[in-house]
């Protein structure tokens, strides 16, 4: 085993493409290079950066790549996934088949796309330095939603644009920063509502298993308990990954593996839980010397 900790495998949401993704993906996992590219109906990893109906599927494939690598070298006590990555945790864990998983997450990304549009579309705010109350203030002042509960002075809002601008400026004028998100939409607020009906009929068709290995929801920051319709409902609920990394530990976690591309939640580990062990899993490995 790659730590001598017991070890929680996290897998990222939107935000933590990196460059080589589809040649992992390539690489590792072929067969699901070829569904996404067949599902989706283009190469999602050619068109990342312009909308989450390619963002999502591509960064699944990737993280499910990552997972792959890791499979013999790390034994989680508990896995968890921020926002999309609870569906690849899902996977990881068992709970349902990886290309049943592959075409929940193609239809989330499109579902998830045609709300925002239809709302008259968004994006995303990280204030930096504050705490959620602050951030909670700042929301309700400016109409927007407290999406993120990331790290310890790390919240990110989600709304309209112009009403970002304008909590920005505030939070700037409170000592806070401010950071507009590259996302191509306004994620865990009410401009996803009209996708949670529809992917929830699509999560009610799913062929649900006992896990192997216990699955954390970010939205309770518990082990999942009705996977249908905690994602469904997640989609418009916010991401309390600071209380999720909490009850990782809690659970018996001394380390923490990002299975995804890149190294954000490794980061944000680090941020929640200081001290604890956290490494992406590229790195870990090529330390190793796996293959």
């Amino acid at each position: 085993m790659l730590s001598s900790s017991a070890t929680a495998v996290v897998f990222p949401g939107q935000g933590s493409q990196v460059s080589g993704m589809r040649d992992l993906v390539a690489a590792a996992r072929p067969d699901l290079l070829e569904a996404v590219v067949k599902l989706v109906g283009d190469d999602p990893f050619e068109h990342v950066e312009e909308s989450t109906r390619f963002a999502q599927p591509a960064i699944f494939c990737a993280s499910l790549a990552g997972w792959g690598r890791l499979q013999g070298h790390v034994d989680p006590v508990a896995v968890a996934g921020h926002s999309l990555g609870e569906l690849t945790a899902l996977a990881a864990g068992g709970a349902l088949d990886e290309h049943a998983a592959l075409e929940l997450v193609v239809l989330r990304g499109s579902l998830m796309a045609e709300s925002g549009e239809a709302s008259g579309g968004g994006t995303m705010l990280a204030v930096i330095g504050g705490t959620p109350a602050q951030g909670a203030a700042l929301a309700a002042r400016h109409r927007v939603s407290l999406a993120n509960d990331n790290a310890p002075g790390q919240v990110v809002l989600s709304g309209a644009p112009d009403q970002l601008e304008a909590a920005a400026a505030a939070a700037r004028e409170d000592g806070l920063r401010a950071i507009a998100l590259d996302v191509a939409g306004a994620f865990h607020s009410p401009q996803m509502a009209a996708a949670v009906e529809p992917f929830g009929a699509a999560l009610a068709e799913v062929d649900w298993r006992t896990p192997s290995v216990t699955v954390f929801s970010c939205a309770s920051a518990a082990p999942f308990e009705d996977p249908a319709t905690e994602l469904a409902e997640a989609l418009v609920r916010p991401v309390q990954w600071r209380k999720t990394m909490e009850a990782l530990v809690a659970a018996g976690a001394g380390a923490v593996v990002d299975a995804g591309p890149g190294q954000v939640l490794a980061k944000l580990a680090k941020k929640c839980v200081p001290g604890i062990g956290a490494s992406a899993a590229a790195t870990l490995l090529e330390a190793a010397d796996v293959a």
